[in-house]
């Protein structure tokens, strides 16, 4: 949550005790996270948050002593009678006895945040180590949740999928600021390297009203390194074998107490042209990005300021082997793409903690966004230009007690496209304003409720109603049960959100008149924590239903040359099921298992059919070791992809006909790391089965003919990839 949303209401109306817990740190007082407050003798306990803060509901007729423990601290044992309900301040002493001892610990790569209403899944910066993570698009490797696949052949365009869905129902945000909408959307995943990312939030279902409304199918919310706790420099040097190397260089300054600053840079180049299966086609195209991003931080008591620029450089190439780009685009030429991005992206977020009234606070979000693409594919010329702002201003307090409180306050959007497709023009502004309110219900024990309601008003579609509400409930200390529903919608950028079509020789036929997309999602999850061998075994289920109002329908079943883009006519639903065990088998021996099935369906040609290029299920199996004091780590991962509907080509002639489905394969990954006192070295494989799709083109020889059709891509085109790399930390 934004920075001036600090705490997590924890309280009920009964008898309460909260407070903070700080550390002594350069003569300071600092938040202690994680710490245990526990009532004397009882089994009632918490622990507090990211900011120190702690809230207890006391067991009446129970001890009436509090303790505060921290591993390397002395416990703090108070007496209840007569405390400050509301005000309490505890300061840990560090144990004497531990000076010249180096504590080691190893931190999770992923666990489902236990206290949250709605189903989070955080992937750690050490679960981001666990593969090579170049960029945003390789860092979910290790969750059943999110399957990342190409949109075609030729541009290494990469798309999440989630709940069955496209990438661009789910939200993706920056700090809980929206993100990589619109023109970004084909290839923003490579615009955020892993070595960025602080960590990785995913979220199933109805999502938050405050983030807007384009949430249908959740969020995922990136948190970026900050200066005023990051390591002060960072060097990660990575190559494959294919040619591709990749650098990322981190480095922070803190000015003063209140000021800090961060620069992170990274930089890839792949040059090489491969072309293994002999198809005269690149099987990778050949890209150089430049990225930087600067971010200042200041903080005081009860002011947080944050603003960052980023700016992003990036040239990709690809096609024909013998296409020349500096020769005139002929088809004796060859077919050949190009897509040159410039992109500079701000942010200034600002807060107020209220010091004359406790879990109180304002503030106020911003971003602005300029991106622009030049770009050709084969004889087709596509260029964009996108102005994006966001504003949303907060405001949070509670009523009565703060077991009730709100959030309220105002957004506005504004969207500038214009588009060039050869000789036609798509041009396109959007302003929403927006206000919104949730309620917050927490008895700090069982129950939490987040009820929430927003409302629009989109420049072109008119006043948008998104309810959405989430709920926790907690039986007993090991059963968790949450459930959520809500509506969300997306704002169809037709032209963007298929360029993948451009790898093609269909005719693009958009119908007048295109609306809004729109659906209602709900969800139900349980989860189950067991206690075996003195570790915890957690087993968790969900099923998620997304059923569609209106959707942008994509048609290539019904014309051979032809492609008809829509308003949904019927029905359209996605139905997702997921299953998950996690367990520490000894000790840093890590093991997750996971199955995802999948049902999704949309009307074509008044036929309601299977939605194609979805696998029906994904089954995950990630194992993750570390030897003692983390010497060495190894990692292991194993992917089951179910068969998929593949595009329909029984128009075409025998030669160029695909199977009506996909196979199930199967894909490995692996990776070792060794660990010294500030450097670690990595090396590790992906695609170790060497699994491969044969022919991903169809009609390579004759890329400008009638059949030619690069879109059908489902599985891996490139065979074993070998890679090694170095970092470097000084804390």
């Amino acid at each position: 949550m934004f920075s001036i949303l600090l705490f997590i209401v924890l309280e009920s109306t009964a008898q309460k005790l909260s407070g903070h817990v700080y550390e002594i740190l350069e003569n300071k007082k600092s938040p202690l996270v994680g710490a245990n407050v526990y009532q004397l003798n009882t089994t009632n306990g918490t622990s507090t948050n990211d900011r120190g803060f702690f809230s207890i509901g006391l067991i009446d007729n129970k001890n009436e002593e509090l303790v505060i423990s921290y591993v390397g601290y002395q416990n703090d044992t108070l007496a209840l009678s007569g405390q400050d309900f509301n005000a309490l301040d505890i300061v840990l002493q560090e144990e004497n006895d531990l000076n010249e001892v180096e504590i080691v610990s190893r931190q999770k790569g992923g666990f489902v945040s236990r206290t949250s209403t709605r189903t989070i899944e955080s992937i750690s910066g050490e679960g981001l180590k666990q593969a090579a993570c170049c960029n945003l698009s390789e860092s979910f490797e290790n969750s059943a949740t999110v399957s990342i696949s190409f949109s075609d052949a030729v541009t290494g365009a990469k798309q999440i999928e989630m709940l069955g869905l496209a990438g661009k129902y789910t939200q993706i945000m920056q700090e809980n600021i929206p993100n990589l909408r619109g023109l970004a959307e084909p290839y923003g995943l490579g615009y955020y390297p892993g070595d960025w990312l602080h960590s990785i939030q995913v979220s199933k279902g109805a999502a938050s009203v405050i983030n807007g409304y384009e949430s249908i199918t959740g969020q995922i919310n990136l948190e970026i390194k900050k200066p005023q706790d990051s390591e002060k420099f960072f060097l990660n040097l990575y190559g494959n074998q294919f040619g591709k190397f990749e650098g990322n260089l981190n480095g922070r300054i803190k000015i003063s107490d209140q000021w800090s600053t961060m620069v992170l840079f990274h930089g890839e180049n792949m040059s090489i042209k491969h072309d293994k299966n002999n198809d005269t086609f690149l099987d990778m195209p050949l890209v150089d990005q430049y990225n930087f991003y600067n971010r200042w931080n200041y903080k005081t008591d009860n002011i947080h300021f944050d603003a960052g620029v980023q700016y992003l450089t990036e040239n990709r190439r690809g096609g024909q082997v013998y296409f020349n780009p500096n020769e005139e685009r002929t088809e004796d030429n060859g077919y050949g793409i190009g897509i040159e991005t410039d992109r500079i992206q701000s942010h200034l977020k600002l807060g107020y903690i209220f010091k004359n009234r406790d879990f109180t606070s304002i503030g106020f979000q911003n971003q602005f966004v300029s991106h622009k693409q030049n770009s050709f594919f084969g004889l087709t010329d596509y260029n964009a230009d996108q102005v994006s702002y966001y504003g949303n201003l907060l405001f949070q307090s509670y009523i009565g007690t703060v077991s009730h409180s709100y959030t309220t306050g105002i957004s506005f959007l504004y969207d500038s496209f214009q588009e060039v497709l050869n000789d036609s023009s798509f041009n396109r502004i959007e302003s929403v304003p927006g206000a919104f309110f949730q309620y917050t219900y927490s008895d700090g024990k069982k129950l939490n409720i987040i009820a929430g309601i927003r409302g629009d008003w989109n420049s072109s579609y008119g006043f948008l109603l998104t309810p959405r509400f989430n709920v926790r409930y907690s039986p007993t200390e090991r059963d968790i049960l949450r459930a959520s529903a809500g509506k969300g919608y997306n704002s169809p950028n037709v032209i963007s959100d298929n360029t993948g079509l451009f790898t093609t020789s269909k005719t693009i036929h958009v119908a007048r008149g295109i609306d809004i997309e729109s659906a209602w999602n709900a969800g139900l999850s349980y989860s189950r924590y067991f206690n075996l061998s003195d570790r915890e075994l957690i087993l968790a289920f969900d099923l998620f239903y997304t059923n569609f109002q209106n959707q942008v329908v994509v048609n290539r079943d019904t014309d051979p040359f032809n492609v008809y883009i829509a308003n949904l006519d019927g029905r359209s639903y996605s139905t997702s099921f997921q299953a998950e065990i996690r367990y520490e088998v000894i000790r840093d021996f890590d093991v997750l298992l996971g199955f995802r099935y999948n049902d999704v369906r949309t009307t074509i040609d008044n036929s309601l059919v299977e939605k194609e290029m979805v696998n029906r299920y994904k089954g995950l199996l990630s194992l993750s070791y570390a030897t003692n004091l983390k010497k060495w780590q190894f990692d292991l991962n194993l992917q089951v992809n179910g068969d998929a509907r593949l595009y329909n080509t029984s128009f075409n002639p025998p030669e160029y006909r695909r199977p009506l489905r996909s196979p199930v394969y199967m894909l490995m990954n692996a990776q070792v790391t060794k660990y010294f006192k500030r450097w670690e070295l990595y090396f590790g494989g992906e695609n170790l089965t060497n699994y491969k799709q044969n022919n991903p083109i169809i009609s390579p020889e004759d890329p400008f003919g009638d059949y030619f059709d690069a879109t059908i891509v489902w599985a891996p085109i490139m065979g074993i990839k070998v890679y090694a790399g170095i970092r470097v930390t000084l804390k």
